[in-house]
């Protein structure tokens, strides 16, 4: 399926231009109009079921085995549309990754254990060891199939061979370290604070720096890059900069129109004018993409 006939699916509701696809709706309901093998990447930031307040409820469910259930249906409709070739990543709380390692290692295929980490200005635990990152997991279908991953465009500085000058006389001729690596699975890009340009109106949104680095790596130009939980679209709007084609899915309205604004499909939704505004709280309802009928019955429910 190209991304053409992408806009030709019957979505809950959905706007368009010619780099992207920003649709209003239930993620799981919204994946199954998609053919299997169509998504060349996806990444998924979910609820956390940690109750993080996301402006007049939480993302909590009863218990911890409604919620991995709830994951795996999600995980497995994003294997299903993804290409055989493709790559998935997704986050979750450091608490509940181990629930869905097993499950992926077993179904599918994981590729990478990435950290994410980060300082906190904030106060820390005075009881524990304050948490200061979030796991993602990289995965593929199979171990049989190939996948992209474009390391000449994710270099890094090698601080030891690029600032100390060092030589490696291991080799037959002496040669200067390299003075640029490809990146290890611990990540350090700085939270998306206040008075940063690309910060949105949302209590979890991820940096665009982690977003860039995973789709310049996993993906190439004219790739269709999905995100099932878009927030506040940084997925959708890295992948057009960076010349991909962009699916993003979103449940709350109010993140949505961010979405139809950041990927530059529109600067109006039914007459309201999408201006960008800031401010410290989200009173956005909810992050997730799907909620079960105890979720609704008693409001509650996003890198």
């Amino acid at each position: 399926m190209k991304f053409e006939e992408l806009k030709k699916i019957d979505f809950n509701e959905f706007a368009y231009n010619d780099n992207s696809i920003a649709i209003l709706g239930n993620c799981i309901e919204e994946l199954k109009k998609i053919n299997d093998n169509t998504i060349d990447l996806i990444f998924a930031d979910p609820p956390y079921n940690i109750g993080k307040d996301f402006g007049n409820n939480k993302d909590k469910w009863e218990n911890i085995e409604d919620y991995i259930k709830w994951c795996k249906l999600w995980i497995d409709e994003c294997f299903r549309v993804l290409k055989n070739e493709g790559t998935f990543y997704f986050m979750t709380a450091t608490q509940f990754m181990p629930y869905l390692d097993v499950y992926c290692s077993e179904k599918y295929n994981v590729l990478s254990r990435i950290i994410w980490t980060y300082d906190s200005s904030g106060v820390q635990s005075k009881k524990n060891f304050g948490s200061l990152y979030e796991p993602i997991l990289m995965c593929n279908k199979n171990k049989k199939y190939k996948y992209t991953f474009n390391y000449k465009d994710i270099l890094v500085e090698a601080k030891t061979g690029a600032k100390r000058k060092l030589i490696d006389y291991r080799k037959k001729i002496p040669t200067p370290y390299n003075t640029k690596k490809v990146p290890g699975n611990v990540w350090n890009f700085n939270r998306v604070r206040f008075k940063m340009e690309e910060y949105e109106n949302h209590p979890t949104q991820k940096p665009e720096k982690l977003l860039e680095r995973i789709i310049l790596s996993s993906s190439n130009e004219n790739d269709i890059v999905l995100d099932p939980f878009s927030g506040t679209f940084t997925t959708s709007s890295v992948a057009i900069k960076n010349n991909r084609k962009a699916i993003g899915i979103e449940l709350n309205d109010k993140y949505y129109k961010i979405g139809i604004r950041r990927t530059n499909i529109s600067n109006i939704y039914k007459g309201e004018l999408l201006e960008k505004e800031r401010v410290k709280k989200t009173t956005a309802r909810n992050k997730s993409n799907f909620i079960n009928e105890n979720q609704l019955s008693i409001g509650v429910g996003e890198v």
